[in-house]
């Protein structure tokens, strides 16, 4: 279809205009792999949010959260697919609306195509197996994202605390895991540099061994999200 082509230009174009964006910047850092022959724009920044910061977002987290949910797919009868906790952070609230703000700036992505930052929670023995944060656009829930604003760009996410053991952000098609780190953005673009979905970009949260992990996450779309 001649929208999807137009489509996957855009996502493009954001892909590389962010991408010029997070290299440019003094205090972040491209993470690279060798053996892909993709290119991944996946990078790092320590200390996006001071400590402060931070358990501000595990207050609001522990006081709203409720069991995660999942886009209905192939993974629906797998009760265990996504054990944690998670909920919508209040967006006009002035501490949440600051941070979005700064992640939305640093990308340089105009803030209506952002989603609600969502905070989650994992306690001991919880995670959230192996997934895409694309829309898998054979699915049925795409009909009516395609309609919000479209296919997920970029993923931001933000660590907010250290988990006394496990609880790492895997990626099994990269061979890297990344520790959880307090205040760490860990960001990257979920499509290929054509603009279509990358399934490189296959990740998880692995389970927590000991203690609690805390982290916020936002999604980036095409288009203006609704």
């Amino acid at each position: 279809m001649i929208a999807d082509f137009f489509h996957r230009r855009q996502l493009a174009r954001i892909g590389r205009e962010v991408g010029a964006r997070l290299d440019a910047h003094p205090r972040v850092q491209r993470i690279t792999f060798d053996d892909v022959k993709v290119p991944m724009q996946v990078y790092c920044y320590q200390d996006f949010l001071s400590k402060a910061e931070c358990s501000d977002l595990i207050r609001m987290i522990d006081a709203d959260a409720v069991p995660s949910e999942l886009y209905r797919s192939d993974q629906e009868n797998d009760s265990l697919f996504r054990t944690s906790y998670s909920c919508n952070l209040d967006r006009w609230h002035p501490d949440v609306l600051r941070i979005d703000d700064r992640i939305c700036g640093l990308t340089g992505i105009d803030p209506r195509r952002g989603e609600t930052l969502q905070g989650q929670r994992y306690a001991k023995g919880q995670e959230f197996k192996p997934h895409h944060d694309y829309f898998h656009t054979t699915q049925s829930y795409w009909q009516r994202e395609r309609k919000s604003g479209g296919q997920r760009s970029w993923t931001a996410m933000v660590f907010l605390n250290e988990p006394k053991g496990g609880g790492e952000t895997g990626f099994p098609h990269l061979s890297f895991k990344m520790m959880p780190r307090t205040g760490m953005l860990l960001i990257w673009n979920n499509m290929a540099p054509d603009g279509t979905p990358n399934p490189n970009l296959l990740h998880s949260g692995n389970p927590v061994t000991a203690g609690t992990k805390y982290i916020i996450t936002k999604w980036f779309r095409r288009g203006f999200w609704m």
